[in-house]
């Protein structure tokens, strides 16, 4: 697992995980001068120890709100710094230690198909990473293959109401991150699919305003 949150002690999934020795944590802070010499060391040390990588999930975001307006230098680095430089130096650190037929997979969301307004800073940085998918997919052909997943809500914030946000979309229910599972294995289990971005939203981008 790769991280640049807050370490995992006292999530029972990962507790579980970590009881059968397939778990190794590597924390890296988006922040951190020197980000992408300590990425390069901590693979390589793993790949010393023995371990091996068939497949990435990247997913890096906050999802501060930003409007017109109120932007200023320092707000807009920090929100690209996460949102899109982090991904990007992911990527990139991870494609030469990812075997050849794995898949590299990079979470987004539907910021990428409807802008959020009072959030623009961040819906650009998702857009950056949109443009990553065929870009890598491109770059990395054909050892490694690489897809996106366009997410609608799949876990309500706190305070704000479901059953609205249900009511947005076609199916009339949020999403599940067993949907977003799903969605992952199927593109990691299909050698034909690559460049592209698989969207979840529950037809949400369909819906007038």
């Amino acid at each position: 697992m790769l991280t640049s949150s807050a370490p995992w002690e006292g999530e029972t999934w990962v507790d579980g995980l970590s009881k059968t020795g397939r778990v190794r944590t590597l924390r890296w802070d988006a922040d951190d001068p020197a980000l992408g010499s300590r990425m390069m060391a901590d693979l390589d040390t793993l790949q010393a120890e023995g371990w091996f990588i068939s497949g990435a999930v990247i997913l890096a975001g906050s999802f501060p709100e930003s409007r017109l307006g109120t932007w200023t230098q320092e707000s807009l680095d920090a929100t690209w710094r996460l949102n899109l430089g982090f991904p990007f130096l992911c990527a990139q650190t991870l494609a030469p230690h990812l075997a050849e037929g794995s898949c590299m997979q990079l979470l987004l969301d539907t910021s990428i198909h409807r802008p959020w307004l009072q959030r623009l800073p961040y819906s650009a940085a998702k857009a950056g990473l949109a443009a990553l998918v065929p870009g890598l997919a491109q770059l990395l052909a054909p050892r490694v293959r690489v897809v996106g997943h366009a997410l609608g809500t799949l876990l309500a914030a706190e305070g704000s109401k479901a059953a609205f946000l249900a009511d947005r979309t076609l199916v009339k229910r949020i999403g599940d991150p067993a949907d977003l599972c799903r969605a992952v294995r199927f593109a990691a289990a299909s050698p034909f699919l690559t460049g592209e971005i698989l969207t979840q939203d529950g037809g949400r981008r369909w819906i007038d305003r």
